[in-house]
């Protein structure tokens, strides 16, 4: 059955977007298949996998509004063993646009119903803002909510927030939203700053932090660059390993069969 996972936080720069295409290419690599949704108007996910953004002519904004069905928007890369649902800038005008459509917060969940099937994941990388275009990505969470959480301070008030922007849209509109997992990004193991945020992460979600951390890395920054994940940019980094046992912890925590498989994505 196929898991649809929401990466969300309202602060900027805490790994939303890195994770989101990590993860997804490590998924791949264990013989999943993998559907990224960029839902940002920045198209970070979209450049990240080589994709310019200015050249994008039915993405998420054209699904979102319905002038474009979405079977024949998604573009897949078979060396990557992703596809994805590429955004554009244009998907910013949505934020007007949507307040006036039926069903404005169902519009994602509603235009995925045609091609579900034909993936193990999903995958929603939003915007660091909560506006209707977030919450669409957070109705679409079927399976739940994963949080990207920087290793330092700034990042504890944004806890707070979220969690309070999750609990509202809970009330209000889906009452089985729930957060999957939180991921420890950006961890510097030199100070004890980034030590006492995971502890405190810890304890804020006592049973929903995965146990794999990743670091900070001069690899995962450069990596989007050249429009490529960790797994094949730097496959052999620190960065690479963390982010390819994460993809395997959510695979076992899922219950998906791990195949083995001897080398690693080149």
């Amino acid at each position: 059955m196929t898991k649809i996972y929401t990466l969300v936080n309202q602060k900027g720069g805490v790994g939303k977007t890195t994770s989101a295409i990590n993860i997804g290419a490590y998924l791949g690599y264990y013989g999943q298949k993998v559907l990224i949704v960029d839902l940002d108007p920045q198209a970070n996910a979209t450049s990240s996998l080589g994709i310019d953004k200015l050249t994008v002519k039915k993405g998420t904004y054209e699904v979102l509004i319905g002038s474009a069905p979405i079977s024949p928007s998604v573009l897949h890369n078979p060396r990557l063993k992703l596809s994805i649902l590429p955004s554009s800038p244009a998907l910013a005008g949505a934020e007007v646009e949507l307040l006036e459509l039926p069903r404005r917060e169902f519009r994602l969940r509603e235009a995925l119903q045609p091609i579900i099937e034909r993936y193990n994941y999903i995958l929603i990388d939003c915007p660091p803002s909560l506006s209707i275009i977030t919450i669409n990505g957070l109705m679409a969470a079927h399976d739940g909510v994963l949080i990207p959480v920087q290793c330092e301070y700034l990042a504890l008030e944004g806890i707070g927030q979220l969690t309070d922007t999750i609990k509202r849209v809970k009330a209000s509109l889906y009452p089985e939203l729930k957060v999957r997992g939180v991921i420890l990004t950006m961890y510097d193991g030199r100070t004890k700053l980034a030590s006492d945020v995971v502890s405190e992460v810890q304890k804020f979600f006592p049973t929903q932090v995965f146990q794999i951390i990743v670091p900070r890395s001069i690899r995962l920054a450069e990596a989007p660059s050249y429009g490529l994940p960790i797994a094949i940019y730097a496959p052999a980094s620190i960065a690479a390993k963390s982010y390819h046992d994460l993809a395997r912890e959510i695979l076992e925590q899922d219950g998906v069969h791990i195949p083995e498989i001897k080398e690693r994505v080149e």
